[in-house]
This record gives C-alpha cells, structure tokens and sequence, in this order.
C-alpha cells in the first residue's frame, strides 16, 4: 500500500480566498502528476490546481462553491511508488491560463508556431485524434484542458471527453475543439446513444393515458421514412425563406380557355404545369437553383438537366415523385405526365427511381388553403417552392386599384449556396415569368 497524503492548495498570489469552480476529479480516480484536480475562479482570472503526485484519489475533501486559501485541502491521496514520485505534500504553484497572463499583464509569451509542441528525443509527434471513441473510454481517463478551453467547449456544445489531446502529455488545445468540430459537421457524429458531443436527446417519456383515454396507431412507412429524411435536411441546412407574390390574373384566365381542349385530349389542366414551366426557365437563367453541394461541403455540382419533384399528398403521407426534363415538355405533356404519376403516388406505387434525381421541389397547398408556409429543402438539392392559395386582391396600377389574382410564394433555400439577394431576384423573375407566361417564348 502506498503513502497516504492530503494535497494542499498551494500559494495562489493576491488572494486570501477564491471559489472552486469545478472539480475535475472523485473518489478512485487514477491520476498522473499534473493532472488537474479542481479550477479556481477570482474576480481576475481562472486557474486550474494540477495534481503533485501520482496515484488513487482517496477522498475530496472540496466542493464546487467552497471558497478555499493557501493550505487548504484539497484531496487525499494514495501514492503511487515509483522514483518520479515528489516528496513534497505541497502542490506547486498553478499555472496561469491564457486569460490570467492578459488580466495581470504578465510579460507575454514568445510566439510559437501554431499547433507544435516540445518533445524528448526520441518521442513521437502526436498522431490526430479519433472521431469518436467507446463509453468506456470516455470515463476511464479525466480530461486535460485549460479552463479557457473548457469555456470554448461550452459555448460550441462540445463533450471535452470525446476530443483527444495534442497538447503536451495530452492536454486537449482549442485547435482540438476546433477540429473536432469540423469532423462532426462532415458527418463524423459522436453515436447519438452517447448522449454526447452534437447529439439530440431524446424527449421525456410521458404517461398520456393518465390524463385521459388515448388511442396508439404506428406511423405509416412513408411517414416514417419521409420523417427521418425531413429531420435529418432541416438539421444539416441552414434554412432560409423568401416570400413574395405572383400576379396570375391573365394566367389564370388563359388556363381556363385551354381547359376544354386539354379535356377532349383526356387531360386535366391545372395550374401546376405553367408553374413547373415557370420554375424550368427560372433554374436554367440562374443555375445555382439548380446545383447541388458536394458532400464535403468545397464545391458545387451544376446539373444540366432539369427534373423537378412535386410534393403529392395521399393518404399515407406526402412524397415527391419527380417529373423529368421539364425545359424540354409542353404544357399539356406535363399535366398529363401529372395525371399519371399521382394517380400511382395515391395508389402507393410509385417506384423508387420516381422519386430520385430531382434537382427543385414544388410544394403546393394552393388547392386546400393558407396564404405562407416555410418548405423543408428536400437535400441534396439547394431550394424548394411552396404556394398557398391565390387569392383577388386590390393592387394599385398608378391611377386606380383593380382587382388582380395575387399567388403567394414561397422558397426556402440552403443559405451555405444560395445568398439572399439571389433569393430575391428568382422569386422576382419567377413571379415576372407568371404575370406574362408568353415570356417563356422569348
């Protein structure tokens, strides 16, 4: 059995007392000499009290919000035998963290080129750290950071005990925060059963049929897959909308002097294959609408092609079959197109390759109402279209109001692609491309 000692708080500068702010440590803890005990905070600075010896912590004699002087204890611990072992119960004085050396105006420290750290002769350089590592390994070892490093981990929401170290004897630097960061937007999630790092708890368990009679019914498939799909797009882009109007009013009416004919050709001709044209020309004028973010996030891939998917609502949930070379159909080729491929989307038999490679979405809810909504982009593409119901509205034509058939529109857009300056000019041209569809000829 090794020497039982007590750790002492060693001499701390101008301070008669200071507050614990945490405790890095608990009874069983296997520590190394300089692994952090506790972090002390004044009206100053902040500063960690490092481990003298080697060895099992017995007890922690502190608490966090106990405010403690020099000689104070600290812990109590069972020494590890070994020649590396320090003779003295007294813990040498802390070193100040980055942001001490700027409150007391310390000399400041000569500049080191980023990320290097002194080695012994023969020692290896430190390798990068993993993404992500076992339960068991998290707890089986305390984290070394700086309490300004801690800080940066709180603000970005960062588990410190899933980042490892490059620092000297594994201390965790903001470079490691940083980078670590960066792994888990590519992808390179800790697992979300970890409870850790980026990951989204889950909600509380709630006993409902306490508070009165319940009825449970499982999720359809497509609900549950489009689900998963529709969380996993709202948490990966920055979602950002623009909203605008379309005066349809002479679209409208020639809509209606073609519905006769497109009847005796079997065809139903509604609004949605002028709109789809509408959009068509739109990408192809600004083909950014019409690109897709690589997977690392450094580039963007343009298509050539314009498929466009249109949300269809059926009795199982909503999915999105995607018509195909939109730029290249007519009108009534479209609506026909329509016709069909929702009539095998209500029947659930749509395939999986008609709903695959669409580079826009359209959502309308025109025909059940609302005047706004804010459409989930449906990744890999870059922007989605929503339109809620037109309706007549007095607009001023610079003597008098008249009545005009107003469409409100709504895109919703990947802000990493798309500026909003850029939103606005598609909205603009879109609504412009409505108000006069022989514009399309030109």
């Amino acid at each position: 059995m090794g020497k039982i000692t007590d750790v002492l708080l060693p001499d701390i500068g101008d301070f008669d007392e200071v507050e614990v702010i945490e405790v890095m440590v608990s009874s069983g803890d296997q520590l190394a000499v300089e692994d952090s005990l506790i972090t002390l905070e004044s009206d100053k600075a902040t500063m960690e009290i490092p481990s003298p010896h080697a060895g099992v912590v017995k007890a922690v004699l502190i608490k966090v919000g106990d405010r403690v002087g020099e000689g104070a204890k600290l812990v109590t611990m069972e020494l590890s035998e070994g020649p590396a072992e320090a003779e003295s119960t007294e813990s040498p004085a802390p070193e100040p963290a980055a942001e001490e050396v700027e409150t007391v105006q310390a000399p400041a420290p000569s500049p080191q080129p980023e990320r290097t750290t002194q080695r012994r002769p023969g020692e290896k350089a430190p390798t990068a750290p993993p993404l992500s590592i076992s339960e068991a390994e998290v707890h089986s070892k305390p984290t070394h950071a700086s309490p300004a490093v801690r800080r940066f981990a709180r603000e970005l929401g960062v588990d410190l005990n899933l980042v490892s170290g490059t620092g000297p004897k594994g201390r965790i630097v903001k470079d490691d925060v940083q980078n670590f960061v960066k792994s888990s937007l590519k992808g390179a999630r800790p697992s979300p059963a970890s409870g850790a790092g980026f990951a989204i708890p889950s909600g509380p368990e709630i006993d409902y049929a306490k508070f009165g009679e319940v009825d449970s019914q499982p999720l359809s498939r497509i609900k549950k897959l489009s689900g998963a799909h529709l969380h996993r797009c709202w948490l990966s882009v920055p979602h950002v909308t623009q909203f605008d109007e379309a005066d349809i009013t002479e679209l409208e009416a020639f809509r209606k002097m073609q519905k006769e004919e497109a009847s005796r050709q079997d065809v139903r001709l509604t609004f949605m294959p002028f709109l789809m044209k509408a959009v068509a020309a739109a990408l192809r004028e600004m083909p950014v609408f019409n690109a897709a973010l690589s997977v690392d996030g450094e580039s963007l891939i343009y298509r050539k092609y314009v498929h466009i998917g249109v949300a269809v609502d059926t009795p199982n949930g909503l999915v999105v079959p995607v018509i195909r070379e939109v730029d290249q159909k007519g009108v009534l080729d479209l609506a026909r197109e329509l016709m069909e491929i929702s009539g095998r989307a209500r029947e659930g038999k749509l395939s999986p390759g008609d709903m695959q490679g669409g580079c826009f979405s359209i959502s309308s809810l025109g025909g059940i109402g609302g005047t706004a909504f804010t459409p989930i982009v449906n990744a890999p593409e870059v922007a989605i279209l929503g339109v809620s119901r037109a309706t007549m509205q007095p607009v001023w034509d610079g003597t008098a109001f008249q009545p005009r058939l107003m469409l409100p529109l709504s895109l919703s857009y990947d802000h990493r692609v798309i500026d909003g300056a850029d939103g606005v000019r598609f909205t603009t041209m879109l609504a412009g491309l409505l108000a006069d569809i022989r514009r399309l000829l030109l």
